[in-house]
């Protein structure tokens, strides 16, 4: 059996809605995180095989581009295969469709291996990951790799100071990768949620965070490109950048029509 790209199916639940009855962004991209996950054991370097080396997976940057939304009870399929090896990223595509076709969203994330002892990047030479370096293997997706973003303006707004809860938390007793997204998502006003809808998604994660951490947001607009957020995630108590992410919107009317 040809394992070199798998798809799922997905129902699009109640409580993975907002306000509008449309899927969140936090949750298409636990779609993309469930499936990476499922296919990387399937391919023999799932988080299992690598803590026998007493490795793991860190995801390290993502772009995702979405041009239509799914709504509550809509059935989509989730793509997703490795697209080689860059430097000491591990790529990873993505792509998100209705079941007639129409294109949902797609991404492409990079990802680190780390020693569990010493915290260093593992190069990623096992041949389980470079062989899909071969061109004949690649599968082009119509999202970017993912870059280096900027921190946000440091006169930028910041939002309510809040502590990482249990539910926050991942079987790394880390924050969840999502998460973040949602935290981020709910600095924006309600007024300006229920008129806007983001159209990409461009993250960069730069550390960890824990249980009880208390953390701020600061956002501020992109210069001179309307509808651009930048936001900077970061921990109190040492001041520690965590997360940086560059979220686009465009108001209801200007994207593809469900």
């Amino acid at each position: 059996m040809d394992l070199r790209q798998i798809e799922k199916e997905y129902t699009i639940h109640v409580y993975e809605t907002g306000p509008d009855s449309r899927s969140t962004l936090y949750s298409l991209f636990n779609y993309m995180q469930d499936i990476a996950s499922d296919h990387a054991i399937l391919l023999g370097f799932g988080r299992d095989d690598l803590l026998k080396k007493n490795h793991f997976w860190v995801l390290s940057r993502m772009y995702a581009e979405v041009t239509q939304w799914p709504s509550w009870e809509d059935k989509i399929i989730v793509k997703t295969w490795p697209n080689g090896t860059d430097m000491l990223f591990a790529m990873r595509n993505y792509e998100l469709k209705f079941n007639d076709g129409r294109m949902i969203a797609s991404a492409v994330s990079s990802w680190l291996i780390i020693d569990q002892t010493t915290k260093k990047i593992q190069r990623p030479d096992n041949g389980l990951l470079t062989q899909y370096n071969d061109n004949n293997l690649i599968i082009p997706t119509s999202a970017r790799n993912p870059e280096k973003l900027r921190e946000s303006a440091e006169n930028g707004s910041a939002s309510a100071p809040f502590r990482v809860q249990v539910s926050d938390l991942d079987v790394n007793l880390h924050t969840n990768n999502a998460n973040y997204i949602k935290w981020v998502c709910d600095t924006y006003d309600l007024n300006f949620t229920l008129n806007h809808l983001p159209c990409s998604a461009e993250i960069n994660y730069l550390a960890e965070s824990m249980f009880n951490d208390e953390i701020v947001i600061r956002s501020s607009q992109d210069d001179g490109n309307p509808g651009i957020f930048n936001h900077s995630i970061l921990r109190i108590s040492d001041n520690r950048e965590l997360c940086r992410m560059r979220l686009k919107w465009k108001e209801h009317g200007k994207l593809a029509s469900l």
